[in-house]
């Protein structure tokens, strides 16, 4: 009987399709997660924006953390399934998955090599570009050789190499998980991080309706109370954790002060690895650890008073 006539059932295909589906949505997710780690240490200032995505970091760690383990799962259980019956090795669902897994694996060399090449040439980084490759090289190699062993192999029962590389590649993908720790910080981090842009954000704003009040009435308010509008809906926003206001005081006809607690110090690069702490205007938003004041000076050559209207 030719093995391509090996009838497979239901749960046969549901198995490998699912096996296949988690071993491609792990090494894609593997790949992103090391290239982040690299664009992060290896930072190019030619880059637009440089360091790490932040959403591709936790995405891709997200799903290493999940879907990984299912596929080490269903490998054990495809595999546990071919030792008690050996002739479902030959059954046409699984020839056809690993055959294409190679042919996937052999194009993602290619493919991935020509993109990096002509970043290369486009002025990328020679680290940069030597770590990716090697990345890609090993993963995509790593994959080939392992199922193309797979798909050629007979001994179902005696040999080791399964477990050899289910405890090779977890223990690498572990690593990586954890690497992200240190390398971009901690969950408990990353949120102080958001909950400071946040309060940078809210200064920003209070800042800006400022500006208008001084530009409306060529003075500034006497509390931040006094911009509230309810017209436009303006309400001078609080802390996000506490729900305290936040600190203003006119020191001068055109100067003032603005006052809030922070979590965590600026970070020194601004890129993607953190959020944005320059809002509109370019206004530097830089602070430390704890309370930040941040001096305003009113120029009114750029802020202008409004045009007053004529009534007549």
């Amino acid at each position: 009987m030719s093995s391509t006539n090996i009838p497979a059932g239901p749960k046969d295909v549901f198995l490998h399709l699912l096996g296949i589906g988690t071993l491609y949505f792990s090494v894609v997710n593997f790949l992103i997660l090391v290239f982040q780690y690299v664009n992060h240490l290896f930072p190019d200032p030619a880059a637009y924006i440089y360091g790490a995505n932040l959403d591709s970091v936790r995405f891709s760690t997200a799903s290493l953390i999940i879907v990984f383990p299912v596929y080490l799962l269903l490998s054990w259980l495809l595999q546990r399934d071919i030792r008690a019956f050996p002739e479902k090795a030959n059954i046409w669902i699984r020839k056809w998955l690993l055959y294409f897994t190679l042919f996937i694996a052999a194009v993602t060399i290619i493919i991935d090599l020509v993109v990096l090449v002509n970043s290369f040439l486009g002025g990328e980084l020679t680290v940069r570009f030597l770590l990716k490759v090697l990345v890609i090289l090993a993963t995509a190699a790593t994959v080939f050789g392992y199922y193309l062993w797979d798909l050629r192999r007979s001994d179902f029962v005696l040999s080791r190499k399964p477990r050899a590389f289910a405890i090779g590649t977890a223990a690498v993908v572990l690593a990586s998980v954890v690497a992200g720790f240190f390398i971009v910080g901690s969950p408990f981090y990353q949120r102080q991080l958001r909950l400071d842009s946040r309060r940078i954000e809210h200064l920003s704003g209070i800042q800006g309706q400022i500006i208008d009040y001084w530009r409306t009435k060529e003075q500034l308010p006497a509390a931040l109370g006094d911009l509230q509008n309810d017209i436009s809906g303006f309400v001078p926003p609080t802390d996000p954790v506490t729900g305290d206001a936040y600190e203003y005081r006119s020191t001068g006809r055109l100067t003032f002060e603005l006052c809030a607690t922070f979590e965590t110090a600026s970070p020194e690069r601004q890129d993607r690895n953190y959020p944005r702490y320059e809002a509109a205007g370019q206004e530097n938003w830089k602070h430390g650890e704890g309370r930040s004041c941040f001096s305003r000076t009113i120029d009114p050559d750029m802020y202008a008073p409004y045009a007053k209207p004529v009534i007549r």
